[in-house]
């Protein structure tokens, strides 16, 4: 489940309520909130919990030995030891990972438990304005055993805990502070455990959309999208939602992918590590940007090195500077075009993607193969995208539009396939 591509946060779902009522007085519901922890049966999620935790134990002991003989294995002609402890690690990891499967199978059904998670691309819903997250501190007093679900060896350990609330709406009595400071009261004193909003083992969830509300508990500490880029820029797209995006053109073996505004090369990068049977050119017009996937790429050599000897060839992947404009590419040379066109909000302007928009998907559907070739754009500047697009509708057609939440903002990601139609050449290259 935490090897998924597309998935942001990992919970383990206690219960979803779909159509829960909630009362007019804020009293009366949060009381009914206090009220819901007795009812519901946490025994089987936190077994699932318990379980992801020895996971990341083994994970947390792996990276320790791996930092610690860096070293020794550059000095070391053959690292056939470290290697064999890496690989039985890497086996019990896979191990546990089965089992986690298994007691948490179903992930994708109604049922009232079961792993959960949010996916980068489709279900990804939070409200910029009315979403609040928020972290609730019970009072210091705690009890001196440990609620269910507690099985550690030896010694019973008193559990750290916090509650995070999510919400969104705006048909709600109460605001998610308190949603969160009454449920997790409610927690503790059933659980007897302990509230720390730092150095907590357990973060129970509170998600409350609408009248819809789903009781988790969490399996990832930080979101699961940092896992290539280390160099950032100021609108580094998400790898999983950079995933999504690729897969949804359906990459196939030997195909050339090309981002044109690569920024900091999030989208080739997830490219070049889950599909290293294609070929993927970044560009950006930003010497600062390409400089940054630059450094990303080389950050993603390092790693791979490390991992693996056979692997330290390098990535399928190049980056150039160039013109968006003039891309510096054969005429229908491309099989697949992916990027996340400026928004106008952080990069560009709004004023400058009127001309922008209409010349980036000219020159995309220069380089594309006729009939064959597709690309997938993202984009929160929906007129002036819907506006190009009619303006070039003699060489892409819309196939599907999927809408995402990046940061808050509305956007979308527009699968276009390319007509047999004959695209305008600029210039030659060759």
């Amino acid at each position: 489940v935490h090897r998924l591509r597309s998935v942001d946060n990992l919970f383990v779902v206690v219960q979803e309520f779909k159509d829960y009522q909630f009362k007019e007085s804020k009293e009366d519901a949060l009381k009914d909130l206090e009220d819901l922890v007795k009812k519901l049966c946490w025994t089987d999620p936190l077994k699932v919990w318990e379980l992801n935790n020895s996971l990341k134990k083994k994970k947390t002991k792996r990276k320790k030995h791996n930092l610690q003989s860096t070293a020794s294995r550059e000095r070391m002609n053959d690292g056939g030891e470290e290697g064999g402890a890496d690989q039985s690690n890497t086996n019990d990891q896979e191990d546990c990972a089965q089992n986690l499967e298994a007691v948490a199978g179903g992930q994708n059904t109604e049922k009232p438990q079961g792993v959960a998670s949010r996916n980068g691309v489709e279900e990804e819903v939070d409200d910029e304005q009315s979403d609040v997250k928020v972290e609730m501190q019970a009072s210091p007093e705690s009890g001196t055993k440990a609620g269910d679900g507690q099985t550690g060896e030896g010694e019973p350990k008193v559990l750290r805990f916090r509650v995070t609330c999510n919400r969104a709406g705006d048909k709600h009595s109460f605001t998610s502070n308190e949603a969160a400071r009454d449920f997790g009261g409610a927690v503790q004193e059933h659980f007897q455990w302990k509230a720390d909003m730092t150095n907590f083992d357990v973060e129970v969830l509170l998600n409350i959309h609408n009248n819809e509300v789903v009781v988790g508990i969490a399996l990832t500490e930080e979101s699961l999208h940092r896992r290539n880029i280390t160099h950032f820029g100021p609108t580094t797209l998400r790898s999983t939602l950079a995933y999504g995006m690729l897969r949804l053109c359906d990459p196939q073996p030997t195909d050339i992918i090309v981002d044109p505004m690569c920024g900091t090369g999030a989208i080739p990068i997830e490219g070049a590590t889950e599909w290293p049977y294609c070929y993927h050119i970044a560009g950006d017009n930003s010497p600062q940007a390409v400089k940054r996937a630059a450094n990303n790429i080389c950050s993603l050599l390092r790693k791979n090195e490390n991992k693996d000897s056979s692997s330290a060839l390098g990535v399928p992947l190049d980056i150039i500077q160039w013109d968006i404009c003039n891309l510096p590419l054969r005429t229908g040379s491309v099989d697949i075009v992916v990027t996340d066109m400026p928004f106008g909000k952080r990069m560009g302007s709004k004023k400058k993607n009127w001309d922008l928009y209409p010349a980036c998907l000219m020159e995309m559907g220069r380089i594309c193969t006729p009939g064959t070739g597709r690309a997938v754009l993202l984009t929160q500047d929906k007129k002036c995208f819907a506006k190009a697009l009619s303006r070039v509708g003699h060489i892409w057609r819309r196939a599907q539009t999927v809408w995402v939440n990046v940061g808050g903002l509305h956007a979308a990601v527009y699968l276009l396939r390319r007509t047999w139609e004959r695209a305008e050449e600029r210039r030659s290259f060759w």
